[in-house]
């Protein structure tokens, strides 16, 4: 179905916070494009552009906690963008998640609530899986 405010979630089912986001934005009334990326994967070009699109460096969107990462030599601060972007092509579970997309933008939305900056409507409260209460007006990314 398409929408008239197209939402696109770079998703990993396995991880809490990227769960917590899709709901938000299903709780908000969207039906988002969810992008497994572990399953597709990366292609470099796509990866950069995302990061552009975010704001972010490789080196901010990389998930440092994954064993890979440093087995690979990417925590090292001398490690360049170009050899991050290579190894998160390789191995995408060093791409942080989740990063959606809107036509306002895209962010790495951790924590959670970042999402609620990229919707144009959002749910008057949220309960996250851990039983958090959240509402978008409290939210301190947020000015609603």
């Amino acid at each position: 179905m398409s929408d008239a405010f197209p939402v696109t979630v770079f998703h990993n089912p396995g991880c809490g916070t990227s769960r917590n986001v899709l709901a938000m934005v299903e709780a908000a009334g969207y039906r988002p494009e969810v992008v497994e990326y572990l399953q597709v994967g990366w292609t470099v070009d796509h990866l950069a552009a995302l990061f552009a699109e975010a704001g972010l460096t490789p080196r901010e969107a990389l998930r440092d906690k994954e064993a890979v990462a440093s087995e690979l030599g990417l925590l090292d601060p001398a490690a360049p963008d170009a050899a991050i972007l290579i190894a998160m092509v390789e191995h995408p579970v060093l791409v942080n998640r989740p990063i959606v997309r809107t036509p306002k933008g895209a962010a790495l939305c951790r924590p959670s609530e970042r999402v609620f900056d990229l919707l144009e409507r959002t749910p008057d409260r949220f309960v996250k899986e851990d039983g958090e209460v959240v509402t978008p007006a409290s939210c301190s990314a947020t000015a609603r």
